[in-house]
């Protein structure tokens, strides 16, 4: 479904992605775990172009995009139509009510009707349990609420894969869990997912496969339980054997 090739991202000399290959097949979970300042949101960001790659090949279904070619607005268009990404933070409008914030891109992206998208709206949010927030502005929304509202706003596009960049961080961990648990219902019902995320019980009991990144590169991958129980590298062993002794 989605395949990186030797994808890297320099600012100046500064080096953030060194080379990356990644196949993600339909249904997989993968996690994309590390220490700060290891490149895991910048892959994210070079897969939907938010970043363009310095070098490297980035392919989704389709669409073939090579660092170096400015790709064009169809191209774009697919690609981010094919790619859901929630953020750290919320990014939900402030002064529409939280139904708009779901419609509004149905609207304007897939040209649905004001009426067709509510009705798919209304339905996301029940599946993230926040359809009696529909009326309500973000403000009067808990972070976790937002967070599920930003879920729901990037499945009303009906992405191919859905890209997660540290959804939780941001969050006390009570309000985390509930994002957590949205996202557990998605893998279980087959949604493709790359996942960066510092929850290491996520990144083991839900990901298919766990990759670990450090300056810049994959430094081990495999079975999530594998790698996260039984790490072949000293560089993945140092890093878990830090966060687990936390």
């Amino acid at each position: 479904m989605l395949t990186l090739e030797a994808v890297g991202k320099t600012f100046g000399s500064h080096v953030v992605l060194d080379g990356i290959d990644l196949r993600l097949a339909p249904g997989e979970v993968v996690a994309i775990i590390g220490p700060s300042g290891s490149g895991k949101s910048t892959l994210l960001r070079c897969i939907n172009q938010l970043e363009p790659p310095t070098s490297g090949r980035v392919t989704l279904g389709g669409t073939v995009i090579e660092a170096g070619h400015t790709p064009g607005r169809r191209e774009l268009m697919n690609l981010r139509r094919a790619v859901g990404m929630v953020f750290q933070s919320f990014n939900l409008f402030p002064h529409l009510t939280v139904l708009r914030n779901v419609s509004i891109a149905q609207e304007r992206v897939m040209k649905r009707s004001r009426a067709e998208a509510d009705k798919i709206s209304m339905q996301l949010l029940a599946r993230v349990g926040l359809a009696d927030k529909a009326q309500q502005y973000p403000s009067r929304c808990s972070g976790g609420q937002q967070q599920r509202i930003a879920i729901a706003r990037a499945l009303a596009l009906e992405p191919q894969i859905m890209l997660f960049d540290e959804p939780t961080s941001a969050l006390d961990p009570e309000l985390g869990l509930e994002v957590l648990a949205v996202m557990r219902e998605l893998a279980e019902n087959g949604m493709t997912m790359i996942v960066v995320t510092h929850e290491m019980h996520f990144a083991e009991e839900v990901s298919d496969r766990v990759i670990i990144m450090a300056d810049g590169k994959i430094v081990e991958q495999g079975v999530s339980r594998d790698v996260m129980r039984n790490p072949q590298t000293e560089r993945a062993r140092r890093f878990l054997h830090a966060v687990k002794d936390r």
